[in-house]
């Protein structure tokens, strides 16, 4: 949402609004972006010569508890979702859509970056902050619009995923894992969206595939240009010669044998994929020039929560995953090891995603945790908990617990700070949510500084 108000104010319109129980960082990101807005819902909010109220996909938001809602439907107000906004808005655009299970966040704000550092002004959504770019909706003055591709529902009242409103010309899928079993319940479900933006897409448009089973069987499905990418050799573009550090090196391969070296500050193996994706995807259009690529990925620092190290002085790192999916819980901790194989790993989880809730997925906590020494496990809230099968919090710590790695369940805040107060300084600590985690990673970061400074 803070990134279509921002697109839309570049694009010139007034943007105000309203919130509840949001929680960092996107609302200390928000508190500095300069609108009008109150954090709590009234009438009063509206402003008297209101065009048009935006509506977020949160159930407080659309439902008839909302006064605000109700005062515009009094009021003959037109309503939308943001999905819908930026579809109608962008109609005009040459729309670029990066959608898929994960990496979908850094593969659109490092195009964003790379495209922004060449000159190119292109707009852009992405729905994470970061630390390389001004703002996380950008309008932009060139013809392209980079947008990142949500699968999930607009909300209760429309079905459709967000990524259905966005008409784009070209795609970047980096992924397709079942996940949002809340309200794809089957794989078949999920994929089933994917599909249909693989048909949307126009004969002349490009259409950048990560070689992977899943994709390769519904590949069939766009008449647009097919161009693969993987992390190990394809008939498109992958990395070789990699090598792992504070600053990792590869060297780009493309399908004519180009070959472009490249270095990068983002962690993880999985990066490296997202790169090639962005790389296959930037050169095979001629956006940009090799160099003016490999600057861009030099420079970018990534977005917050995706593997961040929020300590300066600690002897003990501690990071900032996300975790909202198994993919992207294990993602973060082989990212972690790969890195920093010498180093005992402890996890603090909370799991906050409906999937992560969910009791048909429980049985993700047998293999998710795999090379941690010790997992801190926060409890799980309550919102959303009628919709589906909801685990308690006995039966996840029960189940990590039966893997064998050594478990803890912290309620408070307090009681996971006194769980880390301990250490012996040569361990890594990783936070995985995508949630606010009790405020640990507002906390932590002082603390640890303070004690293994």
């Amino acid at each position: 949402m803070s990134a279509v108000a921002l697109m839309m104010r570049n694009a010139g319109h007034q943007v105000s609004g309203s919130d509840a129980d949001v929680f960092p960082p996107m609302s200390t990101y928000v508190a500095g972006l300069g609108f009008p807005v109150t954090y709590r819902f009234d009438a009063a909010n509206l402003p008297p010569d209101l065009d048009l109220l935006v509506l977020g996909a949160s159930a407080k938001l659309g439902g008839d508890d909302n006064p605000e809602v109700l005062a515009a439907r009094a009021q003959d107000i037109p309503m939308t979702s943001f999905p819908e906004l930026v579809g109608r808005f962008t109609g005009d655009r040459i729309n670029t859509v990066i959608a898929g299970s994960f990496g979908k966040s850094t593969c659109t704000a490092l195009m964003a970056n790379i495209l922004r550092q060449a000159g190119v002004d292109a707009g852009w959504m992405i729905g994470a902050i970061s630390a390389s770019l001004p703002e996380t909706g950008h309008w932009g003055q060139a013809p392209d619009m980079v947008l990142e591709g949500d699968e999930y529902i607009i909300g209760n009242g429309d079905l459709r995923s967000k990524f259905a409103l966005y008409h784009p010309q070209h795609l970047l899928l980096t992924s397709l894992i079942h996940d949002h079993v809340n309200v794809f319940p089957t794989f078949a479900d999920y994929e089933a969206p994917f599909i249909d933006l693989l048909k949307g897409l126009p004969a002349e448009g490009l259409c950048v595939l990560r070689d992977h089973p899943a994709i390769r069987a519904v590949a069939h499905e766009a008449r647009a240009r097919i161009v693969w990418y993987d992390t190990k050799p394809c008939e498109g573009w992958f990395s070789r010669d990699v090598t792992y550090g504070e600053t990792s090196t590869f060297t780009l391969v493309g399908p004519q044998a180009q070959a472009f070296d490249l270095t990068t500050r983002l962690l993880g193996a999985h990066n490296i994929e997202n790169i090639v994706g962005v790389g296959a995807y930037l050169l095979t259009r001629g956006l940009v020039t090799p160099e003016a690529f490999a600057e861009g990925v030099a420079s970018f620092a990534g977005i917050r929560r995706r593997l961040d190290r929020l300590t300066a002085r600690s002897r003990v790192p501690l990071i900032e995953g996300f975790g909202s999916s198994y993919e992207k819980a294990r993602s973060a901790i082989e990212a972690v090891r790969l890195h920093f194989p010498q180093r005992p790993l402890t996890v603090v989880f909370e799991p906050h995603t409906f999937s992560w809730r969910s009791r048909d997925a429980l049985n993700w906590y047998d293999t998710v945790f795999e090379g941690a020494a010790r997992v801190l496990i926060c409890p799980p809230p309550g919102h959303g908990a009628a919709s589906h099968q909801q685990s308690t919090f006995a039966e996840i710590l029960a189940r990590t617990a039966a893997t064998g790695i050594p478990t803890l369940g912290v309620e408070t805040a307090e009681a996971a700070i006194e769980a880390l107060s301990h250490l012996t300084g040569d361990e890594i600590v990783l936070l995985l949510s995508s949630g606010p985690l009790l405020g640990l990673p507002d906390a932590l970061p002082g603390i640890f500084d303070r004690l293994y400074g």
